[in-house]
């Protein structure tokens, strides 16, 4: 596969939705952010992929709510769905589901459902949540999870599925969740599988989010921006992974102040690519 040829040479940006794009937390949003998001993905150079927990219909309502670019890619379900855009519709990237199907021996959703319909520390979310690699549960707050991890490998070892338990936060419902994928499938191998199939280089490749199912890319090699509304323990332990890594540079946590915004949300966003890519804050720049 190849990208178009352009003057500047491309750089992929991949956002996360929920908190990081949209202002659905509880801090206040720089009412200029998303306008000046939508201009800087108007540059020909700049391509983006929304990364997210987000079905695609629910990544479609999000961009009408809240007016946001028209993406390159859509890499949704916490990673173990990408599509792109071919003949007038998003469509799956069956060289993704290749990619990260066999990790679950030819068990669905369902089966793990089923499996697991018995533990009462967990309740599936509603099927609008759900994926065919991804089964998401919300998750007691007293539960013991290193417990709760041990069981639920036990069981899926079990019936040949081989996943990772990829644990978040929903700060607006004050409970824990819980998302279940092939081992394989993640935000970052995506990002790293798209990058290498399209051909974009690393270094022109930055991601930002806030939640704890971004840290497995906030931690890495990818340049990474932290927006500043991300909840401390997600900064904490973000640093601490850079750090362990020996990759400080490849962390940035928004700070506010950059064109005069607090540094939350679209903000952030803005804030951390200019820190990378010093050229595009001209971009970005509103008019007036």
């Amino acid at each position: 596969m190849h990208r178009p040829q352009e003057d500047t040479q491309p750089l992929l940006l991949c956002c996360d939705l929920d908190r990081t794009l949209i202002p659905n937390g509880s801090q206040p949003e720089s009412p200029e952010a998303r306008p000046a998001f939508r201009k800087l993905c108007t540059h020909p150079a700049v391509h983006l992929a929304l990364v997210t927990g987000r079905h695609l219909d629910l990544v479609h309502e999000a961009m009408a709510h809240w007016q946001l670019p028209t993406p390159n890619f859509i890499i949704g379900d916490v990673g173990t769905s990408i599509y792109t855009f071919a003949q007038g519709k998003w469509r799956p990237w069956p060289h993704w589901a290749a990619e990260i199907g066999p990790d679950w021996g030819g068990m669905t959703h369902g089966d793990i459902a089923e499996e697991l319909a018995d533990i009462p520390a967990i309740t599936l979310q509603p099927t609008a949540q759900q994926g065919i690699f991804k089964t998401s549960y919300q998750v007691a707050l007293d539960a013991d999870r290193e417990a709760l991890e041990t069981e639920l490998q036990r069981r899926l070892w079990g019936i040949g599925v081989n996943a990772r338990l990829i644990w978040s936060m929903d700060e607006l419902a004050d409970t824990r969740l819980l998302d279940i994928l092939p081992v394989s499938a993640s935000k970052l191998h995506a990002i790293e599988f798209l990058g290498q199939q399209y051909g974009y280089p690393l270094e022109r490749t930055v991601f930002a989010g806030d939640s704890g199912n971004d840290l497995e890319v906030l931690g890495s090699h990818i340049h990474a921006i932290l927006v500043a509304n991300a909840h401390p323990e997600v900064r904490e332990e973000a640093l601490r992974l850079a750090t362990a890594s020996n990759l400080p540079d490849a962390l940035y946590i928004a700070k506010g102040g950059f064109l005069g915004m607090n540094g939350n949300y679209a903000a952030g966003v803005l804030e951390g690519v200019a820190h990378y890519f010093p050229e595009t804050a001209e971009w970005m720049t509103l008019p007036g």
